[in-house]
């Protein structure tokens, strides 16, 4: 019972913290897959920790078979197996330049009609597909360069490559493949994203299993205080630095002791306008960003005349501070 209320909580603050983020600077994203992709991720991280699809059938609440069902519906075409349905969508269209829904049925037969329907619904509110018309003679087609050029400035395109930065910095070498598969981007985004920050020196190229797909590894990520670019790379880093460290910490399976070096604490403390240590209080974010700042650079100068090792430690500390207001009137 606790373990379910606490998952609600935290599934609730996610979804605030989705909520805002969908709608921050003025910004509309899509969230049509939002649902399915929860669905996926949480599938597969069962699967890293060993549970069966039976057991992991019976946590959501449905039948194996129905299981799954609904796995191969969200991740692979029935009709070209090895590709997701929504992948293999877009790309017929692109091709064919316009399309009907009945010739997008026909080219698709053994994928079920209502997934299909789905996933052209999903491309539309994507803007990567536009439609004209109703019914069966409805008729597709992919969006321009321009049009998607436009769609990115919008949505605003800047931050990008600082957001993929964040990620590999935080889930190690990978391959431009793996990058988009992560990010859930366009694999040729990606690749010309990673051409841009090997040139400008911010991430290395290291070998692959095959010599045609080389993996790549940011060995830092500094987001400048004030910078007006790579707010979402901080975002992004920041949550994944506190789940880490929750996750570290529930593998541990003890009760946390003052000596610790894994393990968070939240201080909340109470001040108002007249109080003698409000100032102190409100520069407390303050002083420990410095101090922190001083002892990085201080890291990064020795690391810089000597190797890092493969294995080594990776010391995660992350800090924060917000200002809620109790007692205050909100006028509508």
């Amino acid at each position: 019972m606790t373990i379910e209320l606490l998952i609600q909580a935290i599934v609730r603050q996610t979804t605030i913290l989705i909520a805002h983020l969908a709608t921050s600077r003025g910004a509309r994203a899509p969230l049509a897959q939002v649902a399915d992709q929860v669905f996926i991720e949480l599938v597969r991280e069962l699967e890293r920790q060993g549970v069966s699809r039976k057991v992991s059938a019976d946590m959501f609440g449905l039948g194996l078979r129905t299981y799954r069902r609904k796995i191969q519906r969200m991740t692979e075409s029935a009709t070209e197996r090895g590709r997701s349905l929504w992948e293999v969508v877009l790309e017929h269209v692109r091709q064919q330049g316009l399309v009907t829904r009945l010739e997008l049925l026909t080219r698709f037969p053994h994928d079920d009609e209502a997934q299909v329907r789905a996933v052209l619904r999903e491309l539309c509110e994507s803007q990567l597909l536009f439609s004209s018309g109703v019914g069966p003679s409805a008729s597709y087609r992919a969006a321009s360069n321009d049009e998607l050029l436009s769609l990115k400035r919008k949505q605003g395109a800047e931050g990008a490559d600082e957001l993929l930065l964040a990620l590999m910095f935080r889930e190690g070498a990978l391959t431009a493949r793996e990058t988009a598969s992560q990010a859930q981007a366009d694999l040729a985004e990606v690749e010309a994203a990673l051409e841009r920050m090997l040139a400008a020196g911010r991430l290395e190229q290291l070998p692959g299993e095959r010599a045609e797909e080389p993996r790549y590894r940011a060995s830092q990520l500094i987001v400048p205080l004030g910078s007006p670019v790579g707010w979402e790379a901080a975002v992004f880093d920041h949550f994944k630095a506190l789940v880490t460290t929750v996750l570290t910490k529930l593998r541990e399976d003890r009760a946390s002791a003052p000596e610790d070096q894994v393990g968070g604490s939240t201080y909340t403390i109470d001040v108002w306008s007249s109080h003698p240590l409000a100032d102190e209080v409100y520069g407390a974010l303050g002083r420990m960003r410095a101090e922190l700042s001083e002892l990085r650079r201080r890291v990064l100068a020795v690391n810089a005349d000597q190797p890092v090792p493969e294995q080594h430690t990776r010391v995660v500390i992350y800090v924060g501070q917000g200002l809620v207001q109790e007692g205050h009137d909100h006028a509508d």
